[in-house]
């Protein structure tokens, strides 16, 4: 049995917290985009346009017939389900990114620290990286104008950034050691983004991968993790789709198919509009034989839902976590003639013993996002008992596994969210973001000593966090009026070691340096 030992509870309620947020428009499951142009307004019986016209023609006041437009899209969208959305023009690419695995711009990852644009890294191969500019160096100025000390935010710097391939951009850079700003011209390029955080080996036999989407390139970065681990003689695979927002159903479907024998039903779909669909696996699964886990909780949503579930009801493998989420509506997306686009659910879809784990929306957006906090409330994020089934979606799989649809994928194994060893001085030092804080600062300052290790393996095996760096971390949490408890902080010594590499780690060597050292807290 895998374990999750979670003991970082306040940085968990918060994410429980933004899920209710966030999640409406990270749940993305359907066919690839339908980029056709559309209008609603082509029928002459519709009473939209005569409204629109007589409303611009003789209200009393100058109104803005666009924006008033777009609202009345968006209402009569949000009373239809949760998931059905209408998309303005400038919001299009900003969406719809993520999902098809690249973007144009200047290929960095930043990130907003003391109010300056501080560069994580420069993405290999990538236009920033070609032309010399470095991990580490603080973005001052974009064209001629200033970002750094005037309260700048990522929507507003990644606006700057992103652009058409071939377009320039001018950016000022401050670098350590170096008096002046240095200028660089960039042309921005095409840049990739992948859904595959990692794929390593924690034992000889053990392969995991960390999905964080469903996206157009999903499948190929997985089938390439998963070649890379049976390779290396991995004959087990975890598969974590926790926190997985979804995204293709496609991607969803040809990931199980590596897992799935010879026509093995993986999912259908159907509504009233569209006729059933169904999707088999096919005989060139490459892990077919290997033993699977699927690890999940309440933030795995959509396509993640699809693999769970075609995993389960086939009983295939083994779902370890919590309850997953509960979306079991599929979307069609339509471009519409200004760049705007909408969003529409045309059907449902159905996991291999038939039941659809969508859960109910009946009472509004408001109710429905609240049930994810609600679990937290009735205790089910921390107890198994307190999950409650509706016996009428009761279902059983080839083998006799009682499973239930009507509100997302329940694990086979629950792991609790709760750990009761958890003790106040570590909850105070994650509730003050003291390993986050600290690990920046530190990877920042030794950033060409940790480079010399070359990569994250020999970082892995050869850097610790010693006794002078300990004082340093204790030092800053004091200053930050945290009362130091020395029992306390010798109970959780191993795991504040184990954190603040993990995060240096992930600074210098992105998550290469990060997970094989984080994943052993959990």
């Amino acid at each position: 049995m895998i374990n999750r030992n979670n003991k970082y509870l306040p940085i968990i309620l918060a994410i429980i917290f933004a899920a209710g947020i966030f999640l409406g428009t990270l749940l993305n499951t359907g066919s690839t985009p339908n980029t056709n142009n559309f209008s609603f307004f082509n029928k002459s019986q519709t009473k939209f346009p005569t409204i629109l016209s007589y409303i611009s023609q003789d209200y009393v006041d100058t109104v803005n017939i666009e924006q008033l437009e777009d609202n009345a899209i968006s209402h009569i969208l949000s009373k239809l389900d949760p998931h059905s959305e209408y998309i303005l023009a400038k919001e299009f690419n900003k969406i719809n990114d993520p999902l098809f695995g690249n973007f144009d711009g200047i290929g960095v990852q930043f990130r907003i620290e003391k109010d300056t644009v501080m560069i994580i890294r420069a993405i290999s191969g990538g236009p920033s990286e070609k032309i010399g500019i470095r991990d580490g160096d603080r973005i001052v100025t974009i064209d001629n104008d200033t970002v750094a000390g005037i309260g700048v935010t990522n929507q507003k710097v990644m606006k700057k950034l992103k652009g058409p391939k071939g377009t320039k951009v001018n950016v000022g850079i401050f670098r350590q050691g170096v008096k002046n700003l240095i200028s660089y011209t960039i042309t921005r390029d095409i840049i990739p983004t992948f859904s595959v955080d990692i794929s390593y080996k924690p034992t000889d036999s053990i392969g995991y991968i960390k999905l964080n989407k469903f996206s157009a390139t999903s499948y190929k970065e997985v089938r390439s993790g998963l070649e890379k681990l049976k390779s290396q003689g991995a004959n087990k695979i975890i598969l974590d789709l926790r926190g997985n927002g979804g995204g293709y159903m496609q991607a969803a479907i040809q990931i199980a198919d590596e897992f799935l024998s010879n026509k093995k039903l993986i999912v259908y779909t159907e509504g009233n509009n569209r006729p059933k669909q169904s999707a088999y696996a096919t005989k060139n699964g490459i892990c077919e034989n290997d033993k699977i886990i699927v690890l999940i909780d309440g933030g795995s949503a959509s396509a993640s839902e699809i693999l769970a579930g075609a995993i389960q009801d086939n009983d295939r493998g083994i779902i370890i976590g919590r309850r997953s989420f509960g979306k079991g509506l599929v979307q069609e997306q339509i471009r519409l003639q200004d760049g705007s686009a909408v969003r529409l659910v045309v059907s449902r879809y159905h996991t291999p013993t038939g039941r659809c784990i969508q859960k109910p929306y009946n009472n509004g957006k408001s109710d429905y996002y609240d049930n994810f906090y609600n679990r937290w409330l009735n205790g089910e994020l921390e107890y198994a008992d307190s999950i409650k089934f509706n016996d009428s979606l009761k279902y059983t799989t080839p083998k006799g596994k009682i499973v239930y649809g009507g509100g997302g994928i329940t694990p086979d194994i629950f792991v609790s969210i709760k750990d009761k060893n958890i003790n106040k001085y570590m909850s105070d030092l994650i509730q003050q973001g003291m390993f986050y804080r600290f690990a920046f600062d530190y990877a920042d300052k030794h950033r060409e000593e940790l480079q010399a290790y070359n990569n994250a393996s020999s970082f892995i095996n050869d850097f610790s966090i010693n006794k002078e760096l300990l004082k340093e971390f204790n030092s800053l949490t004091k200053k930050e009026g945290i009362v130091f408890d020395k029992k306390l902080y010798n109970e959780s010594l191993s795991e504040i070691k184990l954190l603040l590499k993990s995060l240096i780690g992930r600074n210098i060597y992105d998550n290469e340096g990060f997970y094989p050292i984080y994943l052993q807290t959990d």
